[in-house]
């Protein structure tokens, strides 16, 4: 079993910046890839961004990138976002989730990964 745990969320004014952090454990944690997922009140949980957990190449959506960073430190078993330049319209619930090697374009959605962290709330002010 594998467990992911996000922190680092917050309030923030909007321009601002802030750094979520997410621990995995458990023996059974191989990913392939890990990703970052985020969720507003009334919309569909959309992909922000994921990293090749071996070999380190990221992807990042639309919307975030050029602000949002994706990197890891496989020492620690942990993958951060950092977030720049943040906006009300970046509010939602954050969570980080891993996947196992599958079809490439699985990634790009949910469907594509197996564990799920419980979620942090980043919410950006006007």
């Amino acid at each position: 079993q594998v467990q992911l745990v996000e922190s680092g969320g917050g309030l923030v004014q909007a321009g601002g910046s802030l750094r979520l952090s997410c621990a995995a454990s458990g023996r059974t944690f191989r990913p392939y890839v890990m990703g970052w997922f985020r969720q507003a009140p009334g919309k569909e949980r959309e992909l922000v961004a994921f990293i090749n957990w071996s070999g380190g190449n990221t992807y990042s959506a639309n919307s975030v990138k050029g602000r949002f960073t994706i990197s890891k430190d496989n020492a620690k078993n942990t993958v951060y976002l950092q977030m720049n330049s943040l906006k009300p319209e970046d509010t939602a619930v954050y969570y980080c989730a891993s996947a196992p090697r599958t079809l490439y374009s699985l990634y790009y959605t949910d469907a594509g990964y197996d564990y799920w962290g419980q979620g942090t709330q980043v919410t950006v002010s006007s």
